[in-house]
């Protein structure tokens, strides 16, 4: 059995297959520079990156691929055709460990989950508050 009580970011990519850990350090050094005020976490023991308490981004990897979520329908669409060639699904998005990693795709996937979430934030804080 897999260990998964993960302290930290840098412990999740040790456990992980030597031949994968620099892609996983790759996308970890992309989601940080693109959001570079983001908490770095564990959350449903994987690594995970916050802003104001609310997750932005995920990451995963896997014997094939890794991973990034969630995958919402406005990332999907404005991210259309960079993310033709990977498989979608459930909010999910599948990078083959074979090819390298998209860095500008997955900076571009960052910078609009931030802004998701920091509108979510705005939309949130206007909001008349019930009594």
């Amino acid at each position: 059995m897999a260990k998964t009580d993960f302290k930290s970011v840098d412990e999740y990519i040790a456990s992980q297959p030597e031949a994968i850990q620099g892609v996983l350090e790759r996308v970890r050094s992309t989601i940080r520079k693109a959001v570079p005020g983001a908490e770095e976490v564990i959350s449903y023991k994987i690594p995970t990156y916050k802003l104001h308490g609310r997750a932005v981004l995920y990451f995963a990897g896997w014997k094939q691929h890794y991973s990034l979520y969630p995958s919402t329908d406005r990332v999907v669409a404005a991210f259309k055709d960079d993310l033709a060639p990977y498989e979608i699904n459930k909010g999910t998005i599948r990078f083959p460990l074979s090819e390298p990693v998209p860095v500008k795709l997955i900076e571009g996937i960052a910078r609009l989950r931030a802004k998701e979430v920091a509108a979510r934030e705005k939309a949130k804080a206007a909001a008349p508050k019930k009594r």
